[in-house]
């Protein structure tokens, strides 16, 4: 039994996200997608709406939880015996981030291993900042996100 932790901002959740997860789920016994809180991001949905999302968008998947979480992914780890931190990644850029992450994570716990998965090449473009943008101007981001995040986001941006 392996339990492994998937976070990120989820800003708003993506096909892409939601790839990664249902992958995640078929090779790790419990996943815990983690909506963690970046000071240094301004996010468009606050933490309570992406967990609410993400809840709605795995709740058929028996193995994933969702959860907030507000310091060190690694300590969120700890507290929910993972072993494995999980980090999606679509290019050299995103792996050369992920990997110095990576390195920073194990020397804070030799315990806890990082595996990365590439995005599947049909996810490769989707930014959650792109799709923010895109849906800001009235674009079609359907093909992008699920349905309940496409009306998420139509929402936050009529209120604008």
């Amino acid at each position: 039994m392996i339990t492994a932790v998937f976070a990120g901002s989820f800003d708003p959740p993506t096909f892409g996200h939601l790839n990664i997860i249902q992958r995640a789920k078929g090779i790790f016994s419990q996943i815990h997608v983690v909506v963690a809180s970046n000071p240094n991001k301004k996010t468009l949905f606050s933490a309570g709406e992406r967990v609410s999302l993400l809840k709605e968008l795995t709740s058929h998947w028996t193995n994933v939880t969702v959860a907030a979480w507000d310091s060190l992914v690694v300590d969120y780890a700890k507290n929910h015996n993972a072993s494995v931190l999980i980090r999606g990644i679509r290019n050299m850029g995103d792996f050369s981030y992920e990997f110095d992450l990576s390195l920073m994570n194990k020397a804070l716990s030799s315990k806890i291993e990082t595996v990365f998965l590439p995005t599947e090449p049909k996810y490769f473009v989707l930014r959650s900042s792109s799709i923010k943008e895109l849906a800001a101007l009235g674009g079609d981001v359907s093909s992008m996100v699920p349905e309940p995040v496409a009306i998420a986001l139509k929402k936050k941006y009529e209120k604008k």
